[in-house]
């Protein structure tokens, strides 16, 4: 089954009020699903322009709009399950960081579904901003999601850079892995990029990921976003030769939609150029 994904070169907003952000959300959510887009995926961090209805003593203190956040949790969660349930989409809402401990926090991505269910997956492999100076702790489980046009996965930006994490879920059945990233710089974004499409390579796999984009100088946290968003396939016999079916604009602000066909994935790997997926178990015989 075909399927139009879209996945987002979104923008850190300075809002006034909560009404806004949900304006903001449905906005962007009509956007897509008007361009029959049936998956949308959000950046990573993309929650945290919420924390611009706290106030400046609260958005300019990395630790405190953590805690002040978790009072939107709810509502947060509320509005995507709304709309997923509205638009009959699936909806990959970024990641939101929720608080597992006293001031420890995990970097989740939600996952919407049309009937209403929720799921997640927690970041993975931490970077050193979140280890080092925001106390973001790495989750323990990796997940793959029944959907209707597949098993979809979640690598959450450097998860995506860790081949042995995209290799478990492919083997579990995915062939569909999407990629919230927030890099703030072009050598992140790159690094991203490469392991997105590396992952897509080896695994004859899609993967799809959408960037933060943007300056937010009030924001202690995301205060600068750079990347593009994109779907990367297999390299291979019916599908693009560099492995791209669609990118954005650099740091433009735009949905990036493209039409993925899950079962070609099976195809390609078994009447490919090359057994990139099939081979994978090979190598083994070379490590000692």
């Amino acid at each position: 089954m075909n399927v139009k994904i879209a996945t987002a070169q979104y923008n850190i907003s300075f809002l006034d009020n909560w009404r806004a952000y949900e304006e903001k959300i449905e906005g962007w959510i009509v956007d897509a699903t008007e361009q029959d887009a049936k998956i949308l995926l959000f950046p990573e961090y993309f929650s945290m322009e919420l924390a611009s209805l706290f106030g400046p003593d609260i958005y300019s203190s990395l630790n405190k709009q953590l805690v002040s956040m978790q009072t939107l949790l709810d509502d947060f969660m509320q509005l995507f399950k709304t709309m997923a349930i509205k638009y009959q989409c699936i909806i990959q809402a970024g990641t939101f960081p929720v608080a597992f401990e006293s001031l420890i926090y995990q970097n989740r991505a939600y996952l919407f579904m049309p009937d209403g269910r929720i799921d997640y997956q927690d970041k993975l492999m931490m970077t050193r901003f979140e280890n080092e100076q925001w106390l973001i702790k790495s989750g323990q489980q990796l997940k793959c999601f029944d959907t209707v046009y597949g098993k979809i996965a979640i690598n959450i930006c450097y998860d995506s850079e860790f081949p042995l994490l995209a290799r478990a879920q492919v083997e579990a059945g995915c062939v569909l892995i999407l990629v919230p990233s927030c890099t703030d710089t072009v050598a992140g974004y790159h690094r991203v990029k490469i392991g997105c499409q590396a992952r897509a390579l080896e695994n004859q796999c899609y993967v799809v990921q959408a960037s933060l984009v943007g300056d937010a100088p009030w924001s202690e946290a995301v205060d600068v976003n750079v990347g593009a968003a994109a779907i990367y396939t297999p390299v291979d016999r019916g599908f693009p030769d560099n492995g791209i079916l669609s990118v954005g604009k650099f740091n433009a602000v735009q949905w990036v939609i493209g039409e993925i066909s899950p079962t070609a994935c099976v195809a390609v790997r078994d009447q490919g150029q090359v057994f990139n997926h099939r081979d994978w178990p090979l190598q083994k015989q070379f490590i000692n």
